[in-house]
């Protein structure tokens, strides 16, 4: 797809929608050879930024179920609005996180309206990720929204297990997530050996465990099989903690070991507690 196409099926969609859990699309600029779109600014990043620093803290858990309830929450808006769309891309780098971690859909340059009537899907070019995008729209580029299910399912997975969907550095047979992930989701004794570590234990096993199944229905091959969106969302609800988000406190300390003089050392810090 060119640049210009891209920047076009962005404005068209996010010019058409809105909604809590989609990036804003302030304006654009299309003047000879510039390209610009401006979004609303999301401070915090991406969640892949997020889950995968090796320098912030790691997220608890009911901040990421906070951020996969979000995001179902604007998957299921586009699959049921009056002209449905098909995300295409969903992946953790797409998805922005506010200063309260909420998380909002971006980048629609490759969103396609989804089937009309009584077709269930709609053919296209295979376009998308690698490790995200759902195996029969890559063996047949039949695209569908039970496709974005499969991406949300990876995502999910991504979540419970602070592991990428694809990473090169993890021994052969551990480098494909869902390869790695989906044989110990089938059993119960062996979920807790997915669980992300950085947890370090810190989360509620039931609402683990249901985690882990919706994340296994919605990898299921079949796409017929896979929940609906709007289902996924009433799967997440329930799960959604009062647990604190982590915040960030400027920490400012004094010291004075020359006499008369006073030296300020000024460091912000990421702790997990209640809001200021």
């Amino acid at each position: 797809m060119t640049v210009i196409t891209v920047i076009k099926a962005e404005v068209i969609f996010l010019g058409q929608l809105s909604h809590p859990n989609l990036v804003k699309l302030i304006g654009y600029c299309c003047q000879d050879d510039h390209r610009v779109l401006i979004y609303e600014y999301m401070p915090r990043g991406s969640v892949e930024n997020n889950l995968f620093s090796r320098v912030l803290l790691p997220l608890p858990w009911s901040t990421r179920m906070k951020i996969a309830l979000g995001a179902a929450k604007g998957l299921a808006f586009l699959h049921e609005a009056d002209k449905p769309v098909i995300y295409r891309d969903f992946k953790t780098s797409n998805i922005l996180l506010d200063l309260d971690y909420n998380a909002k859909l971006s980048d629609f340059g490759l969103a396609k309206d989804g089937p009309e009537g009584d077709k269930s899907h709609v053919s296209t070019r295979i376009m998308g990720t690698y490790g995200y995008a759902a195996p029969e729209y890559i063996m047949t580029g039949h695209l569908s929204p039970r496709s974005d299910v499969y991406s949300f399912g990876v995502v999910l997975l991504e979540l419970l297990t602070g592991r990428k969907s694809l990473d090169k550095s993890r021994p052969a047979r551990e480098q494909n997530l869902t390869d790695w992930a989906l044989p110990l989701l089938k059993e119960k004794k062996k979920l807790l050996n997915i669980v992300d570590p950085r947890l370090q234990g810190d989360f509620p096993i039931k609402a683990f465990h249901k985690a882990a199944m919706l994340a296994y229905h919605c990898l299921n091959r079949n796409p017929k099989a896979r929940p609906l969106m709007r289902d996924i969302v009433d799967s997440l609800d329930p799960l959604q903690l009062s647990h604190p988000l982590p915040i960030e406190k400027t920490i400012v300390t004094v010291s004075t070991e020359v006499p008369n003089q006073h030296q300020f050392n000024v460091k912000t810090v990421t702790e997990f507690g209640a809001p200021l």
